[in-house]
């Protein structure tokens, strides 16, 4: 099996990003290549959704009439990602 996983270095341990999905104790050999600060910032861009947004975008909008439509939304974000990280625990 091959597989390709980011992971951070830190205290002598490589950290991966997201589960390996291998059993415990499973030898495994690494190939380390370090990444470039800009290529981190751009792991974790969808830059494919980026593009259709941008071609969906309408210039006419101001930013003003985004926050009056925003505001007439009810309740909060915030309560409601309380609400829903509460229901976890």
């Amino acid at each position: 099996m091959k597989k390709t996983l980011t992971a951070i270095y830190e205290q002598g341990v490589f950290r991966p990003l997201e589960p390996p999905d291998l059993p415990e104790q499973q030898r495994v050999t690494l190939i380390v290549s370090a990444l470039s600060p800009s290529s981190q910032e751009e792991d974790w861009l969808d830059v494919e959704c980026l593009k259709e947004c941008a071609a969906e975008a309408d210039e006419r909008v101001s930013l003003e009439e985004v926050h009056e439509a925003l505001a007439k939304i009810p309740g909060s974000l915030t309560a409601d990602f309380s609400a829903e990280r509460d229901e976890r625990f």
